[in-house]
Protein backbone atom coordinates (compact mmCIF):
# COMPACT_ATOMS: atom_id res chain seq x y z
CA UNK A 1 0.00 0.00 0.00
CA UNK A 2 1.44 3.50 -0.49
CA UNK A 3 2.10 5.24 2.62
CA UNK A 4 -1.06 8.50 2.39
CA UNK A 5 -3.10 4.65 1.77
CA UNK A 6 -1.96 2.93 5.21
CA UNK A 7 -2.31 6.43 7.21
CA UNK A 8 -6.13 6.52 6.01
CA UNK A 9 -6.65 3.47 7.23
CA UNK A 10 -6.45 5.50 11.10
CA UNK A 11 -9.78 6.12 12.15
CA UNK A 12 -11.33 8.92 10.53
CA UNK A 13 -12.23 11.00 13.73
CA UNK A 14 -10.42 11.67 16.26
CA UNK A 15 -9.18 8.66 18.64
CA UNK A 16 -11.12 7.82 22.06
CA UNK A 17 -8.67 10.17 23.67
CA UNK A 18 -9.51 12.88 21.58
CA UNK A 19 -13.39 12.45 21.57
CA UNK A 20 -13.60 12.30 25.25
CA UNK A 21 -11.71 15.87 25.74
CA UNK A 22 -13.86 17.14 23.31
CA UNK A 23 -16.97 16.85 25.20
CA UNK A 24 -15.43 17.86 28.12
CA UNK A 25 -13.89 21.07 26.38
CA UNK A 26 -15.79 22.14 23.37
CA UNK A 27 -19.24 22.85 25.42
CA UNK A 28 -21.58 25.55 23.94
CA UNK A 29 -18.60 27.74 22.63
CA UNK A 30 -17.10 27.13 18.87
CA UNK A 31 -13.39 26.93 18.55
CA UNK A 32 -10.96 29.65 18.12
CA UNK A 33 -9.19 30.16 14.84
CA UNK A 34 -5.63 30.77 13.94
CA UNK A 35 -6.03 34.40 14.34
CA UNK A 36 -7.09 34.03 17.62
CA UNK A 37 -4.27 31.64 18.44
CA UNK A 38 -1.32 33.98 17.78
CA UNK A 39 -2.88 36.70 19.74
CA UNK A 40 -3.01 34.54 22.59
CA UNK A 41 0.20 34.12 22.25
CA UNK A 42 1.44 37.65 22.10
CA UNK A 43 -0.82 38.17 24.82
CA UNK A 44 0.85 35.43 26.95
CA UNK A 45 4.56 36.48 26.27
CA UNK A 46 2.99 40.16 26.27
CA UNK A 47 5.63 41.17 23.15
CA UNK A 48 5.44 44.09 21.57
CA UNK A 49 3.49 44.48 17.61
CA UNK A 50 6.33 47.23 16.92
CA UNK A 51 9.44 46.17 15.97
CA UNK A 52 11.13 49.65 16.91
CA UNK A 53 10.15 48.45 20.34
CA UNK A 54 10.89 45.02 20.60
CA UNK A 55 14.40 45.79 22.74
CA UNK A 56 12.22 47.32 25.27
CA UNK A 57 9.76 44.51 25.09
CA UNK A 58 12.44 41.94 25.77
CA UNK A 59 13.97 43.80 28.80
CA UNK A 60 10.81 43.84 30.63
CA UNK A 61 10.21 40.04 30.62
CA UNK A 62 13.93 40.16 32.72
CA UNK A 63 11.99 40.72 35.37
CA UNK A 64 9.78 37.52 34.76
CA UNK A 65 12.77 35.42 36.28
CA UNK A 66 11.18 35.36 40.08
CA UNK A 67 8.67 33.51 38.78
CA UNK A 68 10.37 30.34 37.45
CA UNK A 69 10.09 27.15 39.71
CA UNK A 70 12.77 25.99 41.10
CA UNK A 71 12.42 22.59 40.28
CA UNK A 72 9.84 21.07 38.68
CA UNK A 73 8.23 19.66 42.20
CA UNK A 74 7.48 22.66 43.39
CA UNK A 75 5.12 22.67 40.20
CA UNK A 76 1.28 21.03 40.24
CA UNK A 77 0.78 18.20 38.08
CA UNK A 78 -1.71 18.42 34.49
CA UNK A 79 -3.50 15.77 32.49
CA UNK A 80 -4.00 15.68 28.94
CA UNK A 81 -7.24 16.81 29.15
CA UNK A 82 -6.08 20.09 30.67
CA UNK A 83 -4.22 21.26 27.15
CA UNK A 84 -6.27 19.69 25.08
CA UNK A 85 -8.01 22.21 22.58
CA UNK A 86 -9.82 22.53 19.08
CA UNK A 87 -8.75 25.31 16.81
CA UNK A 88 -10.66 25.71 13.09
CA UNK A 89 -9.04 27.20 10.24
CA UNK A 90 -12.08 28.24 8.29
CA UNK A 91 -11.07 27.96 4.50
CA UNK A 92 -14.66 27.05 3.90
CA UNK A 93 -16.58 29.41 6.07
CA UNK A 94 -14.44 32.10 5.45
CA UNK A 95 -13.36 32.12 1.23
CA UNK A 96 -11.36 35.22 1.69
CA UNK A 97 -9.02 33.78 4.12
CA UNK A 98 -8.33 30.70 1.34
CA UNK A 99 -5.98 33.43 -1.20
CA UNK A 100 -3.13 32.42 1.49
CA UNK A 101 -3.76 29.48 1.54
CA UNK A 102 -3.98 28.70 -1.93
CA UNK A 103 -1.46 27.43 -4.49
CA UNK A 104 -1.29 27.04 -8.43
CA UNK A 105 -2.50 23.32 -8.20
CA UNK A 106 -6.30 24.89 -6.20
CA UNK A 107 -5.07 22.66 -3.13
CA UNK A 108 -3.74 24.06 0.47
CA UNK A 109 0.09 25.08 0.43
CA UNK A 110 1.53 22.69 2.76
CA UNK A 111 3.86 25.44 4.08
CA UNK A 112 1.35 27.29 5.46
CA UNK A 113 0.17 24.42 7.60
CA UNK A 114 3.83 23.97 8.68
CA UNK A 115 3.40 27.58 9.95
CA UNK A 116 0.05 26.58 11.80
CA UNK A 117 0.91 23.57 13.55
CA UNK A 118 4.41 24.97 14.86
CA UNK A 119 2.43 27.84 16.53
CA UNK A 120 -0.53 25.60 17.72
CA UNK A 121 2.51 23.68 19.32
CA UNK A 122 3.77 26.53 21.01
CA UNK A 123 0.35 27.57 22.72
CA UNK A 124 -0.66 23.91 23.59
CA UNK A 125 2.30 24.46 25.56
CA UNK A 126 1.35 27.39 27.59
CA UNK A 127 -1.87 26.05 28.02
CA UNK A 128 -0.17 23.45 29.75
CA UNK A 129 2.26 25.16 31.79
CA UNK A 130 0.01 28.00 32.20
CA UNK A 131 -0.66 29.31 36.32
CA UNK A 132 -3.45 31.64 36.35
CA UNK A 133 -1.98 34.10 39.20
CA UNK A 134 0.44 35.61 36.57
CA UNK A 135 -0.71 37.60 33.74
CA UNK A 136 2.31 36.84 31.39
CA UNK A 137 4.19 33.79 31.49
CA UNK A 138 7.70 33.72 31.97
CA UNK A 139 8.45 30.59 30.15
CA UNK A 140 9.76 31.21 26.86
CA UNK A 141 8.07 28.00 24.67
CA UNK A 142 10.26 27.00 21.68
CA UNK A 143 9.98 24.58 18.69
CA UNK A 144 13.46 21.92 19.32
CA UNK A 145 12.01 18.94 17.05
CA UNK A 146 9.78 18.16 14.06
CA UNK A 147 9.95 14.24 15.14
CA UNK A 148 7.02 13.21 12.42
CA UNK A 149 4.37 14.21 10.29
CA UNK A 150 2.29 11.94 8.58
CA UNK A 151 0.02 12.52 6.12
CA UNK A 152 -3.03 10.52 4.92
CA UNK A 153 -4.46 12.71 2.19
CA UNK A 154 -2.84 13.29 -0.96
CA UNK A 155 -4.69 16.71 -1.39
CA UNK A 156 -5.81 19.23 1.08
CA UNK A 157 -8.44 20.92 -0.43
CA UNK A 158 -8.84 25.01 0.16
CA UNK A 159 -12.77 25.01 0.27
CA UNK A 160 -13.47 23.36 3.21
CA UNK A 161 -12.70 23.96 6.78
CA UNK A 162 -10.01 22.43 8.78
CA UNK A 163 -9.49 21.51 12.67
CA UNK A 164 -6.96 21.40 14.54
CA UNK A 165 -6.91 19.03 18.00
CA UNK A 166 -3.91 19.29 20.02
CA UNK A 167 -2.36 18.64 23.34
CA UNK A 168 0.16 17.58 25.61
CA UNK A 169 1.12 14.18 25.32
CA UNK A 170 4.73 13.60 27.22
CA UNK A 171 6.44 16.11 29.12
CA UNK A 172 10.21 15.52 30.65
CA UNK A 173 11.93 18.32 33.18
CA UNK A 174 11.88 21.07 30.65
CA UNK A 175 10.75 19.78 27.35
CA UNK A 176 7.08 18.66 26.27
CA UNK A 177 6.16 16.60 23.04
CA UNK A 178 2.79 17.44 21.63
CA UNK A 179 0.25 15.38 19.56
CA UNK A 180 -1.74 17.54 16.52
CA UNK A 181 -4.22 15.41 14.26
CA UNK A 182 -5.45 17.63 11.35
CA UNK A 183 -9.23 16.67 10.21
CA UNK A 184 -10.51 18.49 7.38
CA UNK A 185 -14.31 18.46 6.69
CA UNK A 186 -16.55 16.62 3.86
CA UNK A 187 -19.81 15.86 3.80
CA UNK A 188 -20.83 17.27 6.92
CA UNK A 189 -17.61 14.81 8.93
CA UNK A 190 -13.98 15.38 10.00
CA UNK A 191 -11.71 12.96 8.08
CA UNK A 192 -8.25 12.70 9.21
CA UNK A 193 -5.29 14.04 7.33
CA UNK A 194 -2.57 14.40 9.13
CA UNK A 195 -0.75 13.55 12.33
CA UNK A 196 2.15 15.85 13.96
CA UNK A 197 4.64 14.99 16.78
CA UNK A 198 5.93 17.70 17.80
CA UNK A 199 9.11 18.47 20.72
CA UNK A 200 8.96 21.80 22.91
CA UNK A 201 10.98 23.56 25.17
CA UNK A 202 10.67 25.66 27.89
CA UNK A 203 13.11 28.18 28.22
CA UNK A 204 13.86 31.28 31.29
CA UNK A 205 11.89 34.79 29.78
CA UNK A 206 15.46 35.84 28.07
CA UNK A 207 15.63 32.61 26.46
CA UNK A 208 18.99 31.87 27.76
CA UNK A 209 18.82 28.23 29.82
CA UNK A 210 16.18 25.88 30.79
CA UNK A 211 13.08 26.19 32.75
CA UNK A 212 11.18 23.46 34.32
CA UNK A 213 7.48 22.64 32.92
CA UNK A 214 4.43 21.25 34.61
CA UNK A 215 4.85 17.36 35.05
CA UNK A 216 1.95 15.52 33.31
CA UNK A 217 -0.23 12.52 35.01
CA UNK A 218 -1.90 10.08 32.78
CA UNK A 219 -5.62 8.94 33.67
CA UNK A 220 -6.75 5.83 32.46
CA UNK A 221 -4.48 2.73 30.06
CA UNK A 222 -5.14 4.80 26.99
CA UNK A 223 -3.41 8.09 28.28
CA UNK A 224 -0.71 5.74 30.11
CA UNK A 225 -0.13 3.86 26.64
CA UNK A 226 0.27 7.54 24.82
CA UNK A 227 2.67 8.71 27.92
CA UNK A 228 4.74 5.59 27.38
CA UNK A 229 4.92 5.90 23.41
CA UNK A 230 6.11 9.40 24.53
CA UNK A 231 9.01 7.91 26.43
CA UNK A 232 9.73 5.72 23.70
CA UNK A 233 9.79 8.54 21.20
CA UNK A 234 12.57 9.65 23.31
CA UNK A 235 14.50 6.77 23.67
CA UNK A 236 14.28 6.09 19.73
CA UNK A 237 15.65 9.67 19.32
CA UNK A 238 18.44 9.25 21.41
CA UNK A 239 18.81 5.69 19.42
CA UNK A 240 19.22 7.35 16.09
CA UNK A 241 21.42 10.21 16.97
CA UNK A 242 23.46 7.90 19.01
CA UNK A 243 23.83 5.71 15.40
CA UNK A 244 24.52 8.84 13.11
CA UNK A 245 27.15 8.67 10.21
CA UNK A 246 28.56 12.26 11.57
CA UNK A 247 29.49 9.90 14.64
CA UNK A 248 29.39 6.23 13.43
CA UNK A 249 30.68 4.12 10.57
CA UNK A 250 27.94 2.55 8.41
CA UNK A 251 26.79 -0.96 8.94
CA UNK A 252 28.20 -3.68 7.45
CA UNK A 253 24.76 -3.70 4.79
CA UNK A 254 25.14 -0.18 4.44
CA UNK A 255 28.83 -0.46 3.01
CA UNK A 256 27.80 -3.40 0.85
CA UNK A 257 25.03 -1.07 -0.31
CA UNK A 258 27.41 1.76 -1.38
CA UNK A 259 30.21 -0.59 -2.48
CA UNK A 260 27.29 -2.18 -5.31
CA UNK A 261 26.68 1.36 -6.28
CA UNK A 262 30.29 2.07 -6.62
CA UNK A 263 31.09 -1.16 -8.82
CA UNK A 264 28.03 -0.52 -11.01
CA UNK A 265 29.67 3.41 -12.09
CA UNK A 266 32.61 1.99 -12.93
CA UNK A 267 33.98 1.59 -16.57
CA UNK A 268 34.45 -1.93 -17.65
CA UNK A 269 36.71 -0.37 -20.48
CA UNK A 270 38.86 0.78 -18.54
CA UNK A 271 41.05 -0.62 -14.97
CA UNK A 272 40.27 2.57 -12.89
CA UNK A 273 38.74 3.17 -10.05
CA UNK A 274 38.62 6.85 -10.76
CA UNK A 275 36.28 6.03 -14.30
CA UNK A 276 33.23 6.10 -13.38
CA UNK A 277 29.71 5.65 -16.08
CA UNK A 278 26.44 6.96 -15.04
CA UNK A 279 24.07 3.55 -15.61
CA UNK A 280 20.74 4.52 -17.28
CA UNK A 281 17.93 6.00 -15.92
CA UNK A 282 20.26 7.41 -13.05
CA UNK A 283 21.46 11.16 -11.69
CA UNK A 284 24.59 12.28 -10.33
CA UNK A 285 23.66 13.52 -7.01
CA UNK A 286 25.64 16.61 -7.53
CA UNK A 287 23.25 17.34 -10.29
CA UNK A 288 19.77 17.13 -8.17
CA UNK A 289 20.23 20.06 -5.69
CA UNK A 290 18.64 23.52 -5.99
CA UNK A 291 19.52 26.32 -3.56
CA UNK A 292 18.13 29.55 -2.12
CA UNK A 293 18.55 32.82 -0.45
CA UNK A 294 16.02 34.62 2.68
CA UNK A 295 16.59 37.93 4.06
CA UNK A 296 15.23 37.84 7.69
CA UNK A 297 12.94 40.69 7.73
CA UNK A 298 11.09 41.95 11.38
CA UNK A 299 7.56 41.03 9.84
CA UNK A 300 8.84 37.15 9.81
CA UNK A 301 9.75 37.51 13.86
CA UNK A 302 8.28 35.05 16.50
CA UNK A 303 6.92 36.40 20.05
CA UNK A 304 10.27 36.18 21.08
CA UNK A 305 11.68 38.35 18.02
CA UNK A 306 13.61 35.57 16.66
CA UNK A 307 12.44 34.52 13.27
CA UNK A 308 9.28 32.09 13.34
CA UNK A 309 10.09 28.42 13.44
CA UNK A 310 7.03 27.61 10.74
CA UNK A 311 8.68 30.15 8.39
CA UNK A 312 11.36 28.49 8.12
CA UNK A 313 9.63 25.05 7.65
CA UNK A 314 7.47 26.89 4.76
CA UNK A 315 10.72 27.50 3.05
CA UNK A 316 12.73 24.40 3.12
CA UNK A 317 9.63 22.78 2.58
CA UNK A 318 8.81 24.89 -0.84
CA UNK A 319 12.24 24.69 -1.76
CA UNK A 320 12.36 20.66 -1.29
CA UNK A 321 9.17 20.45 -3.42
CA UNK A 322 10.87 22.04 -5.82
CA UNK A 323 13.98 20.23 -5.69
CA UNK A 324 11.58 17.33 -6.34
CA UNK A 325 9.74 18.62 -8.72
CA UNK A 326 12.42 19.21 -11.08
CA UNK A 327 14.27 16.05 -10.12
CA UNK A 328 10.67 13.88 -10.52
CA UNK A 329 9.60 15.96 -13.75
CA UNK A 330 5.98 16.09 -12.38
CA UNK A 331 4.06 17.31 -9.85
CA UNK A 332 5.42 15.46 -6.11
CA UNK A 333 3.46 14.90 -2.74
CA UNK A 334 4.77 14.70 0.30
CA UNK A 335 3.94 12.39 2.29
CA UNK A 336 6.38 12.53 5.49
CA UNK A 337 8.03 14.96 7.54
CA UNK A 338 10.54 13.91 9.94
CA UNK A 339 13.38 14.57 12.33
CA UNK A 340 13.48 18.54 11.70
CA UNK A 341 16.07 19.62 14.61
CA UNK A 342 15.92 22.85 15.43
CA UNK A 343 20.11 23.75 16.57
CA UNK A 344 19.90 27.45 16.95
CA UNK A 345 17.74 30.66 16.22
CA UNK A 346 17.55 32.56 13.19
CA UNK A 347 17.94 36.64 14.32
CA UNK A 348 16.47 39.06 12.53
CA UNK A 349 18.49 40.38 9.44
CA UNK A 350 20.18 37.09 8.86
CA UNK A 351 21.02 35.78 5.66
CA UNK A 352 19.34 32.88 5.91
CA UNK A 353 20.74 30.19 2.87
CA UNK A 354 18.87 26.99 1.93
CA UNK A 355 20.20 24.00 0.00
CA UNK A 356 17.95 21.02 -0.98
CA UNK A 357 19.76 17.88 -2.28
CA UNK A 358 17.73 14.39 -3.73
CA UNK A 359 19.94 12.00 -1.36
CA UNK A 360 17.57 8.96 -1.85
CA UNK A 361 15.46 7.56 -4.20
CA UNK A 362 13.07 4.48 -4.61
CA UNK A 363 10.53 3.71 -7.66
CA UNK A 364 8.17 6.96 -7.31
CA UNK A 365 9.82 8.16 -3.74
CA UNK A 366 12.09 11.24 -3.61
CA UNK A 367 13.55 11.69 -0.24
CA UNK A 368 14.85 15.28 -0.06
CA UNK A 369 17.23 16.74 2.67
CA UNK A 370 17.49 20.66 3.05
CA UNK A 371 20.03 22.21 4.86
CA UNK A 372 20.08 25.56 6.19
CA UNK A 373 22.64 27.87 7.77
CA UNK A 374 23.28 31.59 8.68
CA UNK A 375 25.59 33.60 7.28
CA UNK A 376 26.77 36.33 9.42
CA UNK A 377 28.66 39.42 7.29
CA UNK A 378 30.89 40.67 9.98
CA UNK A 379 32.41 37.36 10.54
CA UNK A 380 31.87 35.63 7.49
CA UNK A 381 30.98 32.63 9.32
CA UNK A 382 28.13 30.21 8.20
CA UNK A 383 26.38 28.12 10.85
CA UNK A 384 23.55 25.25 10.19
CA UNK A 385 20.45 26.54 12.25
CA UNK A 386 18.07 23.76 10.93
CA UNK A 387 18.59 20.01 8.66
CA UNK A 388 14.69 19.10 7.39
CA UNK A 389 13.96 15.87 5.45
CA UNK A 390 10.66 15.48 3.77
CA UNK A 391 9.82 12.38 1.77
CA UNK A 392 8.15 13.01 -1.70
CA UNK A 393 6.28 10.78 -4.14
CA UNK A 394 6.20 11.96 -7.82
CA UNK A 395 3.20 10.82 -10.02
CA UNK A 396 5.76 8.76 -12.10
CA UNK A 397 8.63 6.70 -11.61
CA UNK A 398 11.83 8.80 -11.12
CA UNK A 399 15.39 8.03 -12.06
CA UNK A 400 17.89 6.65 -9.60
CA UNK A 401 19.87 8.88 -7.44
CA UNK A 402 23.63 8.02 -7.64
CA UNK A 403 26.45 9.11 -5.34
CA UNK A 404 29.65 9.45 -6.72
CA UNK A 405 32.20 10.88 -3.64
CA UNK A 406 32.37 9.58 0.16
CA UNK A 407 30.64 12.36 1.36
CA UNK A 408 27.50 12.10 -1.13
CA UNK A 409 27.33 8.09 -0.37
CA UNK A 410 26.82 9.23 3.76
CA UNK A 411 23.95 11.31 2.49
CA UNK A 412 22.82 8.59 0.13
CA UNK A 413 22.97 6.04 3.42
CA UNK A 414 21.64 8.89 6.09
CA UNK A 415 18.12 9.76 3.92
CA UNK A 416 17.79 5.76 3.21
CA UNK A 417 17.48 5.62 6.95
CA UNK A 418 14.92 8.51 7.16
CA UNK A 419 13.13 6.75 4.10
CA UNK A 420 13.18 3.48 6.00
CA UNK A 421 12.35 4.89 9.42
CA UNK A 422 9.55 6.92 7.72
CA UNK A 423 7.89 4.75 4.82
CA UNK A 424 8.74 1.18 6.45
CA UNK A 425 6.38 -0.94 4.98
CA UNK A 426 4.97 1.28 2.52
CA UNK A 427 7.70 0.69 -0.31
CA UNK A 428 5.35 -0.57 -3.15
CA UNK A 429 5.77 0.39 -6.49
CA UNK A 430 1.54 1.30 -7.98
CA UNK A 431 1.09 4.26 -9.87
CA UNK A 432 -0.02 6.98 -7.20
CA UNK A 433 -2.30 8.45 -9.77
CA UNK A 434 -4.47 4.93 -8.65
CA UNK A 435 -5.31 6.60 -5.40
CA UNK A 436 -9.31 7.02 -5.54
Amino acid sequence: MLAWMRWCTLSKSPPALARALTSMTSGSHSPPDMSEVRNKLRAIVGVSTNWSDHLQAMNERKALHTLLAKSQADLPPRRMKDSYIEVILPLGSQPELREKYLNVHNSVRFGRILEDLDSLGVLICYTHTKNEAVQRSPLSIVTALVDKIDLCKKVIYPDSDIKFTVNVSWVGKTSMEVKMHMLQLHDGVYSRVLDATFVMVARDPENKRPAFVNPIIPEGPEEEQIFKHGQLNKMRRVDFSTASLLKMAPTAEERTIIHDIFLNTLDTRTVSFRSRVLPPSSVWMEDAKLKGLEICHPQERNIFNRIFGGFLMRKAYELGWATACSYGGSRPYVVAVDDIMFQRPVEIGSLLLLSAQVCYTEKYYIQVRVHSEVYDSNTREHNTTNVFHFSFMSESEVPQIVPKTYGESMLYLDGKRHFDATLKGTKDAQNPNAIP
